[in-house]
């Protein structure tokens, strides 16, 4: 499994990309979280201008294994949910970095602890 090395990542397996222009950025689980997870079947994102809080949930991912909460890497408010994965959950199986991205928010607050690619990597092999 290879985590792209340009994104950041949160020890609840969400993974944040570098903030746009506007202050926005991207939001998805990474594929250490969708393979845990197995097949996801249906997804809960948060809507446009809801306000997320750093490590509160915000959403759920249901599985055939399971039910889990989506949980906010970083605080602001939402921009943009993905309607493609609210339409074909599979996406975030399939695609976790590229189509599987969850939503995008504008970030009021980054807390300090996000992992980079190598600590992360660290992170889920122990």
């Amino acid at each position: 499994m290879s985590n792209p090395q340009q994104l950041r990542y949160s020890k609840e397996h969400e993974w944040l990309s570098a903030v746009d222009a506007d202050g926005v950025a991207t939001v998805g689980i990474t594929e250490f979280a969708a393979n845990s997870l197995g097949d996801v079947v249906f997804a809960q994102l948060p809507a446009v201008g809801d306000t997320v809080t750093a490590g509160e949930s915000c959403g759920e991912l249901e599985s055939t294994k399971s039910v889990s909460d989506l949980f906010s890497p970083v605080t602001g408010e939402v921009t943009e949910a993905n309607q493609d994965v609210v339409d074909d959950p599979s996406l975030v199986n399939s695609a976790p970095f590229e189509g599987g991205w969850l939503f995008k928010v504008k970030i009021t607050d980054e807390p300090a602890d996000l992992l980079s690619a190598a600590e992360y990597d660290g992170f889920t092999a122990g």
